[in-house]
């Protein structure tokens, strides 16, 4: 049944909207409904506001016509004077109109949204409260400087009672406004720890709300990431070892999350990744990495990065709680090129400081699996580049020739300087070694190289070359069968 072109104002459903887009201009739209909101009853303008709403969260160019309109400064004026159903459906208006892009945003504040906003977070029901963090949440989240007109507004402390609030849909939305908040910068992330905010964020990370335990590991993790001073705030606040409980959460954002805030706090020192380690976060990290897949690995793959690269212990600690085998499942098995390239920078921290830790690596066959994705031409250009560096990383340090043979093949010749350079490390110290390079073919593959004269490639094959007797060399040589050949069909036996 076609819907009626003028529906009754309280009753505006989503067909007749739909309807209303193709048949009038939205400056019309929006002068049809905004008499409404001035209207004596009470419930056709609660319907206009939310109306509005819906129009505005379409797309942004509805919620430009609302600001165009001179909607919201009416909208905000009458915010402090109206029931609490019109005080909802106000701030889903602005909230809707704020989230499209910065520019929108502003003109919310610039009405004078914030203040009447910041206010509504003291109303008694707890519904107007989660509107108005909501809508302070979606200006919050553009920029650094829409998030310190939130702070400006006052809005902070009473987020943080909101939190401790009974309501489970409250506790989330005004821990999700403090993680946006504090995402921009140290100073807005520190105006959230001024209020308080750790250690009731910090109680909620064992509640039983999944979608509540996602928001308040992300505010912590927003906070944690900026400086060591608020990572070790948030280390302080006794998360530990209570978060890892997170990464075997059945959810899997409650997982990513929790290793997301592992991460954040790593990343900062030697003294809190070693922290992490005595806590069990690595093996819980790693037992994360094994029992999920694809975005959700991303942020505990760099958690094992970071603290590898810290220092020769920490990679140790790594490397002892089996967390190789995990990465290179991760770097064979995903789909996505920044995922691949994670693991491969994760392995390139382990492998990068010792010749033990290189060999951890190299013993898991992973080498030619890094050289085939940086050799591959479908790979991204970030792919490339970390597997490149890893190879570089790990390879400096790998004195496994084992491992390294197979590469002799196929390596382009700025990995082929670095593969050769390790060869002539070792075959000048270790006669067991130079014989095990001959019957493997390893010689062959040497002297099959095309080095540019002078260059350090040539310098390294020099030095293998030396390594050994000249008629051995030369029997190597691309070519000698041949001379061989020639020599046998121009020698004249003695009768």
């Amino acid at each position: 049944m076609r819907p009626q072109c003028y529906p009754s104002a309280n009753f505006i459903s989503v067909e007749h909207l739909n309807f209303l887009q193709v048949l009038i201009t939205w400056q019309s739209v929006m002068s049809l409904l905004r008499p409404l909101l001035l209207d004596v009853v009470p419930t056709i303008q609660q319907t206009a506001a939310l109306a509005l709403g819906r129009l505005a969260n379409y797309n942004d160019d509805l919620a430009e016509a609302v600001v165009k309109g001179d909607i919201l400064p009416q909208l905000v004026c009458s915010l402090s004077e109206q029931n609490r159903f019109y005080k909802k459906a106000a701030a889903f208006v602005l909230r809707a109109v704020g989230k499209h892009s910065p520019q929108l945003a502003q003109a919310v504040v610039q009405c004078g949204a914030l203040e009447s906003l910041a206010i509504c977070l003291e109303d008694f029901d707890p519904g107007v409260k989660e509107a108005a963090a909501w809508a302070l949440g979606y200006i919050a989240r553009h920029n650094s400087e829409l998030s310190q007109a939130v702070v400006d507004a006052g809005a902070v402390p009473l987020l943080v009672l909101c939190i401790q609030e009974p309501e489970i849909a409250l506790k989330r939305i005004a821990a999700s406004t403090l993680s946006d908040i504090s995402k921009h910068s140290p100073e807005l992330a520190q105006t959230v720890v001024d209020a308080g905010a750790i250690a009731h964020l910090a109680q909620m990370i064992l509640n039983p709300d999944a979608k509540l335990k996602r928001q308040v590991l992300s505010a912590l993790s927003q906070i944690a990431k900026h400086s060591v001073d608020l990572a070790e705030l948030v280390v302080e606040a006794e998360i530990f070892p209570v978060v890892l409980t997170c990464l075997k959460d059945s959810d899997e954002y409650v997982k990513k999350n929790g290793a997301t805030l592992i991460r954040e706090i790593a990343k900062h020192t030697p003294e809190l990744s070693q922290f992490i380690v005595n806590a069990g976060g690595v093996a819980a990290v790693i037992d994360c990495i094994g029992s999920c897949r694809g975005t959700v690995r991303l942020p505990g793959i760099m958690m094992l990065g970071y603290v590898a690269a810290h220092s020769e212990n920490l990679s140790m600690a790594v490397i002892v709680s089996k967390g190789i085998p995990p990465l290179c499942t991760c770097l064979v098995e995903e789909q996505e090129d920044h995922l691949k390239a994670a693991a491969a920078w994760a392995l390139g921290q382990v492998g990068r400081h010792t010749p033990e830790h290189a060999r951890a690596v190299a013993v898991a066959n992973v080498l030619p699996t890094l050289l085939s994705m940086y050799m591959d031409t479908h790979s991204s250009e970030d792919l490339q580049l970390k597997t490149k560096r890893a190879l570089k990383n790990i390879l400096q340090k790998c004195t496994y020739l084992p491992a390294l043979e197979p590469l002799l093949q196929d390596a382009p010749p700025n990995i082929m300087k670095h593969i050769v350079g390790q060869f002539s490390k070792v075959l000048p110290h270790d006669s067991k070694a130079r014989r095990l390079f001959v019957t493997t073919g390893g010689l062959k593959k040497v002297q099959e190289i095309k080095a540019e004269p002078g260059s350090l490639l040539q310098e390294y094959i020099n030095t293998i070359n030396n390594c050994f007797p000249e008629e051995i060399v030369r029997y190597y040589s691309p070519g000698y069968s041949e001379i061989l050949l020639e020599r046998v069909e121009n020698y004249q036996p003695v009768l």
